[in-house]
């Protein structure tokens, strides 16, 4: 995960009722050489995408930019926020094997197996972020009425701080627990998809 960035845009004016979080995601991809298993984790390893939370480079990665526009109403006497709307823009990084058709059929499927996981753990990253948008936005409308609308302001300021490190401890905690389940996990989707590609080849 990287960091998080917050931009609060204030919407002065009486807003009609939000609508819900929103995410908007990319792809992109980085090439990988290779024909065997070392040669395929080593090129990984030297062209992975960088993480500055952890210092090294991974076979993928999610950059994620967080966007809260908020709109305020002032009656006269007391100053509420009217909307709350959050968005995620998200770019997942993904590998890209450049050698396939060099590659033994073996190395194929470990290929296949390894990249579906990758993708599903960023795109696991992506829905983490989605679930404390919807949070964020939930409390925002939730946070009742103030004196002044700067008041309310910064209330909303640290309703978001507060829900944005949540976000980022959930974040390192699936990073975490992903690690030290993935050989575990790698093998039994690999022998998943074996078992389903034999059970095709013996029905066809």
């Amino acid at each position: 995960m990287k960091k998080i960035f917050l931009p609060l845009m204030i919407l002065a004016a009486m807003a009609a009722p939000a609508a819900a979080e929103t995410v908007a995601k990319s792809y992109s991809y980085f090439g990988v050489g290779g024909t065997t298993y070392d040669q395929i984790e080593s090129e990984l390893s030297k062209r992975g995408p960088h993480v500055k939370s952890t210092g090294l480079r991974h076979p993928g990665a999610t950059r994620m930019n967080f966007t809260t526009k908020i709109g305020y109403a002032n009656d006269g006497r007391h100053c509420r926020i009217v909307s709350a709307d959050t968005t995620v823009k998200a770019r997942v990084v993904l590998p890209r094997w450049r050698q396939r058709s060099r590659a033994d059929g073996d190395v194929r499927i470990f290929w296949d197996t390894l990249f579906a996981d990758i993708k599903r753990h960023e795109d696991r990253h992506v829905e983490i972020a989605k679930a404390h948008a919807r949070e964020m936005e939930q409390s925002l409308r939730k946070a009742g009425r103030f004196k002044s609308c700067e008041a309310a302001a910064a209330r909303a300021k640290e309703i978001s701080t507060r829900i944005l490190d949540r976000h980022d401890k959930a974040q390192l905690e699936f990073d975490r627990v992903e690690t030290i389940n993935f050989e575990s996990r790698l093998l039994r989707l690999l022998r998943y998809r074996i078992e389903r590609m034999d059970k095709a080849g013996r029905q066809s």
